[in-house]
């Protein structure tokens, strides 16, 4: 696998621009920002809506006009976000609109952060195997390609159920969330484990929460996975300095890219890998 798929995740719902300026809210906002991203080689972009407040929405409207101010400004793929809170049909009607991919969570698990003395925030990510079959019939509906969100190694075995009723077809597209508190923890040994559990032929990424980015990015790179960074994950370039954009922090990701041997993948290119003939 010599082509590298670079994902960017463009806000998130959480963080705001107290925690970071760069963080857009608006859909010229986010628009401008996916631009950044693929020009500095992100064949795809991974997308939460929010209000203009910077407050989280899955109002469908709002979605398409990210989508349209989106397509007007470059060729990106478009990945929506079905995770997070609110009932399930809140976070599906937007799939109508068919973007490219759009993210599946395949387990349940405890999600928390902890500072050292106290949980910063803390409760039950839920997702029953019944959610997870109704988020991929809808996926499968509107001919969207499910991204296999994994926060643990169970996570990542659960597919299997998807691939029996025939809901997902290879390639199988997985994405490894790590560093996050109750999930697996953000280290090259346990990816390498994540990776041998997916069928030959799949492709998977690696998603490193904060400053575990990048050691978990080059881990990637080095077994033979993609990698996603942008600001919903992380807001530091590899020198510890905030990022001003997302574009900078795909372009660090590209640069690791070509330091491990390997090119970036470009959209076309991602398109024959993801959906070949």
């Amino acid at each position: 696998m010599s082509k590298v798929i670079l994902s960017c995740a463009l806000t998130g719902a959480v963080t705001t621009k107290k925690h970071c300026p760069a963080i857009p809210y608006t859909p010229v906002e986010i628009a401008e920002e996916a631009k950044r991203a693929y020009d500095a080689g992100a064949a795809i972009v991974h997308v939460h809506a929010r209000n203009d407040d910077g407050s989280p929405t899955w109002a469908p409207a709002t979605f398409q006009k990210i989508m349209d101010e989106i397509k007007a400004r470059c060729p990106v793929l478009i990945n929506w976000s079905t995770g997070g809170a609110g009932p399930m049909q809140e976070r599906v009607h937007h799939l109508a609109q068919r973007p490219h991919i759009a993210a599946l969570n395949m387990g349940s698990m405890n999600y928390a952060k902890w500072n050292g003395e106290k949980f910063a925030f803390n409760f039950v990510f839920a997702n029953s195997f019944d959610d997870i079959v109704a988020f991929a019939r809808t996926m499968n509906e509107h001919g969207v390609k499910p991204e296999m969100e994994c926060f643990d190694t169970g996570h990542t075995n659960s597919h299997r159920v998807l691939a029996d009723l025939g809901l997902i077809k290879p390639p199988f597209h997985f994405s490894f969330i790590m560093g996050v508190l109750g999930g697996i923890p953000a280290s090259a040994r346990h990816l390498a484990f994540q990776a041998e559990q997916v069928p030959a032929g799949s492709r998977w990424k690696v998603i490193g929460i904060s400053r575990e980015q990048w050691p978990l990015a080059m881990a990637a790179l080095s077994l033979g996975g993609d990698v996603r960074v942008g600001l919903e994950d992380n807001f530091y370039l590899p020198n510890g300095e905030m990022a001003k954009s997302n574009g900078e922090l795909v372009a660090a990701a590209a640069e690791l890219v070509k330091l491990s041997g390997r090119s970036v993948a470009s959209v076309d290119e991602v398109k024959q890998i993801l959906w070949p003939i």
